[in-house]
């Protein structure tokens, strides 16, 4: 939908997604580190790069360098704003062809700010489409504010900035474990849409995650003055791989459409400074649930999200519980849960948690809602998504 994105740290290790009982809510909670919250030695590292001109330094392997030529791209073009020549005929769109080249200070806090939501709205006709298979619209939730600094309440959870045809745009994202390389995952789940454009488009360009978004909760009027840990407490990390479905690559569309029951994607990052894990640097991640529970099964759910369209302003971390329900876009498709919850645009792609043998674990992610914003849906997580996970986690886990 709803674009519209081991080893303890020194900050203490976080047990994260605890839940404190389910019938109150999900909880994304922190253990609680030594000292004061105030203390240095609670505070995330400001491991961002210092601000550049659009244009700025960019930080690519030979491999990288050479694929950009395979596809006509000159480096240097790219670094001055080639990037921007949108020309749909040369839309790179297959699974191999993802690429994505640092561009240090890309990224700066008012660019951050001016991305706009890229939203999957369901059409009436669409959602008319699985009767018989889906169950009542669930009641309208509305959104809590998350608990700031939600570096202790939220570590996981940030958002995913892209450049799409239309300018900066921004979803939500999760840092999820690595099974291979536990303890140091540069992982992060997120929404297909977020990094691909579906059937009539391709690759997104500049794909950067930033875990704790605003960390401190400010205002619009307040980040005008707030500093680059605030903004981006642990830095900028740069997708250098990105893997979504080969059901999103060939059917998604404006509103979903047949690759919507596929909509998930996950990012291999890489920080812009700095050469630890994103785990060890976040000092949290969360598992993935590929057992694709019924909604039945799954019983309450939370979705967490940086909400940017009205009434949001994509600033400020929110969240949603609910018991899901079952929804359908067409018989022949897989069926997607669906909770009541108004969060808007941006809020795509942003986890889905539900407990788990007494964890919170991640087992959906936002993909489409309605144009009046009353609930979310988001895909089951069966075997083609652990596949697609596996094989992130395999070629790239280690680099």
């Amino acid at each position: 939908m709803r674009s519209t994105r081991t080893p303890a740290s020194r900050r203490g290790r976080r047990t994260v997604l605890a839940a404190t009982g389910l019938v109150a809510a999900l909880a994304l909670t922190a253990t609680a580190c030594n000292g004061s919250e105030d203390s240095a030695s609670d505070k995330p590292d400001a491991t961002s790069s210092q601000a550049a001109a659009d244009g700025g330094k960019v930080k690519m392997s030979a491999d990288l360098a050479g694929k950009l030529k395979e596809h006509g791209i000159d480096v240097d073009r790219w670094k001055d704003g080639g990037w921007k020549d949108w020309d749909k005929d040369k839309w790179l769109s297959d699974a191999k062809d993802f690429v994505n080249p640092v561009i240090e200070g890309l990224w700066k806090p008012e660019r951050m700010q001016s991305a706009d939501e890229a939203d999957k709205t369901v059409t009436t006709k669409d959602a008319s489409a699985g009767q018989g298979v889906s169950d009542p619209d669930p009641a309208p939730v509305r959104a809590q504010a998350e608990k700031t600094p939600y570096h202790r309440n939220a570590a996981p959870v940030g958002k995913v900035f892209f450049d799409s045809p239309d300018g900066p745009a921004v979803c939500s994202g999760t840092v999820v474990k690595d099974v291979n390389h536990p303890g140091k995952s540069n992982l992060v789940w997120t929404a297909g849409h977020c990094v691909h454009a579906g059937g009539n488009g391709g690759w997104y360009r500049n794909i950067v995650f930033v875990p704790a978004y605003n960390d401190l909760g400010k205002s619009e009027a307040e980040l005008g003055n707030a500093n680059q840990s605030e903004i981006a407490p642990y830095g900028n990390w740069w997708a250098n791989w990105a893997s979504t479905s080969n059901q999103w690559i060939q059917g998604g569309s404006e509103t979903g459409g047949d690759g919507a029951a596929y909509d998930y994607a996950v990012l291999h990052v890489k920080p812009e400074q700095g050469a630890k894990s994103l785990e060890e640097t976040v000092g949290a991640a969360l598992d993935v649930d590929f057992s694709a529970p019924s909604a039945a099964e799954a019983r309450k759910m939370g979705a967490w999200g940086y909400p940017a369209a009205p009434p949001y302003n994509g600033e400020k971390m929110f969240k949603c519980v609910d018991v899901p329900g079952r929804f359908s876009l067409s018989p022949s498709l897989p069926t997607m849960y669906r909770i009541g919850c108004d969060m808007t645009g941006g809020s795509s792609g942003g986890g889905w948690f539900r407990v788990l043998n007494g964890k919170s674990v991640l087992v959906s992610n936002t993909s489409i809602g309605p144009a009046d914003n009353t609930w979310l849906a988001g895909p089951q997580l069966g075997r083609d998504a652990e596949a697609l996970y596996q094989n992130m986690s395999k070629t790239y886990g280690g680099q």
